[in-house]
């Protein structure tokens, strides 16, 4: 049965003055999957999830969610419009609650301006969703601790919490696991596959380990390239992806 393609991405170029640092990539995130993409520092990794995410304008080629062209989408359009993303380094308010944290990201998502009367913090939408994507990210335990004192680990669930109060189908996650314990990692790599029944997930990420375990497929970039896009065994046993960055193994 085919799965259902929530973002694509065709051709999808960008020059830096005479640097290419992406180049003519094609991609397409399915829901229920989770589709990583490596490569070693300069690979273009993030330039490509920004560009998706409607963060960084595209030389040339097109993206597409939910089947509608948003090439020329800026990111809080491509956000109301079901696209999550996290980023390499934490970007909660330290000083509120979780559960704060994921009401504010909750009410960005649906702003109620006619609604000038009623208190923002007593929205039973915004509310509800926030309590929602707490739990869905474990983090129904510690809605009223301050974002700043949560664990490493904890702070990286909230981001994925935030993402989801603003009920995205799709989930850009830039390195959910840098700096991460093995237990960390673990509960991690649980939540996502969690996530990947109901969103179609695009995971960058360093941990080799943790990419072969949860992927359902892999892209390999090499100096902006896409080499490879197949099933983690088919990548494993690539001598070209050997070569150039599993070193050889």
């Amino acid at each position: 049965m085919t799965q259902e393609v929530l973002l694509r991405g065709q051709q999808i170029t960008r020059r830096w003055g005479g640097l290419l640092a992406v180049d003519r990539v094609d991609i397409a995130l399915q829901r229920g999957q989770v589709h990583a993409v490596i490569g070693t520092n300069g690979a273009g990794k993030s330039t490509l999830i920004n560009m998706l995410s409607g963060e960084l304008a595209p030389s040339a080629g097109s993206v597409e969610l939910l089947g509608q062209d948003v090439t020329a989408w800026p990111q809080p359009r491509r956000a109301r419009a079901g696209l999550g993303r996290s980023y390499q380094r934490n970007t909660i308010f330290p000083t509120f609650t979780v559960f704060e944290n994921c009401r504010l990201a909750a009410q960005a998502h649906a702003q109620r301006p006619w609604a000038w009367w009623q208190d923002a913090s007593r929205c039973p939408q915004s509310t509800a969703a926030a309590h929602a994507a707490a739990a869905r990210a474990g983090l129904a335990e510690v809605l009223d601790r301050g974002a700043g004192s949560l664990s490493h680990g904890q702070k990286r669930q909230l981001e994925i919490a935030m993402c989801l109060a603003t009920q995205p189908q799709v989930l850009l996650l830039d390195e959910p696991l840098a700096g991460m314990g093995a237990e960390e990692t673990e509960r991690m790599l649980g939540l996502l596959a969690e996530l990947r029944e109901r969103h179609a997930i695009l995971l960058v990420e360093h941990d080799m380990d943790a990419v072969f375990r949860i992927a359902d497929r892999i892209t390999v970039m090499v100096n902006g390239a896409v080499i490879a896009s197949d099933t983690p065994a088919a990548v494993r046993a690539s001598p070209e992806v050997q070569m150039a960055y599993l070193g050889g193994h």
